[in-house]
């Protein structure tokens, strides 16, 4: 199992808009496109609610609560047990992979016990500082934190550029204003 992938699919989720069922579409497709074809509307609440409780998990790892990241992690785990079971795909010889859930389980159960469980994992493997929120205060993304000295801070580099250029600009006009000033001689 490539648990970072599911690790990933907590930090898809989070990020997503999800204000419509198109909206959930999109956040399910990808690696798991077969589930965009299969939410339905009941899904969005279930869906609504897991993201609130991830954000929770990235907050309190990127605030240095282990106990807290821990306890909403948990709490998600009840929530959406993983129940393992081996299956196939293809028509011309089996791909045997693991999937998280028994057959029949709903999208939401099989997404979310996904996300929960690699996220566990994650915290387990590299600690809930690895956990992490976009330090661009426009962004409030999450991410996990894969740099090799755990020193990221932002979610992508676009979000780092724009942060930098814009505290860039804020120390140049502070230093024309204080400039000002004491040309003026206040």
């Amino acid at each position: 199992m490539d648990f970072d992938a599911y690790a990933k699919t907590a930090v898809d989720l989070v990020n997503a808009r999800l204000d419509h069922l198109d909206d959930l579409r999109a956040a399910c497709s990808g690696e798991r496109s077969w589930m965009a074809d299969e939410v339905v509307e009941k899904d969005l609440p279930v869906f609504r609610r897991a993201q609130r409780k991830l954000r929770d998990v990235f907050e309190a790892g990127a605030a240095g609560r282990d106990a807290d990241a821990v306890a909403e992690l948990n709490g998600l785990l009840e929530a959406y047990p993983i129940q393992p079971r081996i299956s196939g795909h293809k028509d011309d010889g089996p791909d045997w992979h693991m999937h998280v859930t028994s057959r029949g389980s709903s999208v939401s159960a099989e997404y979310l016990a996904g996300a929960a469980w690699g996220l566990a994992v994650w915290l387990c493997e590299f600690g809930s500082a690895r956990f992490g929120v976009c330090a661009d205060e426009r962004c409030g993304n999450v991410y996990l934190d894969t740099s090799s000295n755990n020193c990221r801070r932002f979610c992508s580099e676009r979000c780092a550029t724009r942060s930098h250029v814009a505290a860039h600009r804020a120390r140049k006009k502070a230093a024309v204003d204080e400039s000002a000033l004491a040309v003026a001689g206040v």
